[in-house]
């Protein structure tokens, strides 16, 4: 009990900071300013009782639980939906495939009185939280009102691990209270073992994101981009860069112009905050820059198009004929490699891939990622492989084939959830 005030007590303390935060970055992205009051448990009751509620932090989670969420609708048709999120990113995702087959909120901060007005307000049965998101409070609230938790699609990086440690005993006590963890991977399992998760309600369940599916028509709208900028053209796209990691793509894409004069660089910055500083860039580079906000699409004369918008980036990558993974350059940890991989295009990746770290290590064993060490290699690898259609080739089959090898996770993910709502997996005391 001493824990949980303490820690409850620095949250409180620190409040003013987060508040300050939170308006700092409204400045940048006005979708921080709106529905403030949710982030305290404040929003009008909408009547919902047992629901079943899934909680994704941002887009790549969001994107992540969305087969998982069609599956559960399904099984559950007649049960309402609560989808929760953190950024406005994931929200503006939630409303545009769910619209108002759920209710969406973004997630109260863990402050014991926020979480429960959170949770007297959609009173789930059944609690699923995505990935790495482990809140004291919110776990051990729903254990004092007997509301299972499930992990779903769980990892944890050895970074993450150790930034748990000043709070491990709490987050201990946070874990074992779930009813089932289901980890993405060994090396996940082992780490959430370390973490305090019981054995006995601990599993490996696979990657939800290898059970992903292209949205209808992407391909059909990479073509038509491709027609529109000028078709024969090679297109290669840096994906969720980060600041710090821009420069280094558009150094690489003047090595790139060098070698292939009419290639096309797609950059899609990972933060809606960095759109702007983006474009100014990449003029100022010299490079003919055009926006999706502006232009729509890439015209033959384009040699950087930026793609500020939000949800449209798998759209893009079926443009591309080779795909940069961003975070990775810069200690970011790296995004989600999925989703080019699914559409067979050759992926590089920098050194700093920890969030995602064994996808990583399996997809370049596969041959369908390479791995650059250092920013000055990324241009001279692009060069490469566009020079070389067979090696572009057998990245791309590579990648499907060990995305094909992987699927499953919803399934068994779907196994877990349905023994846990039946009760057949007990809760210990934490």
């Amino acid at each position: 009990m001493l824990q949980r005030f303490i820690y409850a007590l620095t949250l409180y303390l620190l409040m003013p900071f987060v508040v300050y935060r939170l308006a700092a970055r409204g400045i940048k992205y006005h979708g921080y300013f709106a529905r403030w009051r949710e982030r305290f448990g404040y929003f009008p009751d909408p009547g919902i009782r047992d629901s079943i509620w899934v909680h994704a932090v941002s887009l790549g989670e969001v994107n992540a639980a969305i087969p998982l969420i069609e599956a559960l609708m399904e099984r559950h048709s007649d049960t309402r939906f609560v989808v929760t999120t953190v950024t406005p990113t994931g929200s503006d995702r939630v409303l545009r495939v769910f619209g108002d087959r759920v209710f969406h909120v973004y997630l109260p901060y863990d402050l014991t009185r926020a979480v429960r007005r959170f949770l007297d307000r959609v009173r789930p049965r059944l609690a699923v939280i995505m990935e790495t998101e482990i809140w004291p409070n919110l776990f051990m609230n729903c254990a004092d009102r007997g509301i299972p938790v499930v992990i779903a699609n769980a990892r944890l990086s050895e970074k993450s691990l150790r930034g748990y440690w000043p709070i491990q005993p709490l987050v201990r006590r946070a874990i074992r209270s779930a009813s089932f963890v289901a980890a993405q991977s060994a090396s996940d399992y082992e780490r959430l073992r370390a973490l305090g998760a019981a054995e006995s309600r601990l599993a490996i369940a696979g990657n939800l994101k290898f059970d992903m599916t292209m949205p209808g028509g992407m391909r059909e709208r990479g073509i038509a981009f491709r027609a529109a900028a000028g078709p024969g053209r090679p297109v290669w796209i840096a994906a969720s860069t980060h600041e710090g990691e821009e420069m280094a793509v558009l150094k690489a894409h003047v090595e790139v112009l060098r070698r292939f004069p009419d290639a096309l660089l797609l950059i899609a910055p990972r933060h809606p905050e960095r759109f702007k500083p983006v474009a100014i860039a990449c003029r100022a580079h010299g490079f003919r820059t055009e926006t999706r906000s502006d232009d729509e699409q890439a015209s033959p004369q384009c040699q950087c198009f930026v793609a500020d918008s939000m949800g449209e980036l798998i759209g893009f990558y079926a443009a591309a004929d080779v795909a940069f993974v961003g975070g990775s350059l810069v200690p970011v940890g790296g995004h989600n490699l999925l989703e080019p991989a699914a559409l067979a295009l050759p992926v590089v990746v920098g050194p700093h891939t920890f969030n995602f770290a064994e996808v990583t290590e399996d997809l370049i064993a596969a041959g369908a990622v390479l791995r650059i060490e250092e920013a000055d290699r990324l241009g001279g690898t692009v060069v490469r492989l566009f020079a070389d259609d067979a090696e572009r080739r057998r990245m791309g089959e590579a990648a499907e084939a060990a995305i094909e090898r992987e699927r499953g996770a919803v399934a068994r993910t779907m196994a877990i959830v349905e023994k846990v709502l039946a009760g057949s997996v007990t809760r210990a005391a934490s």
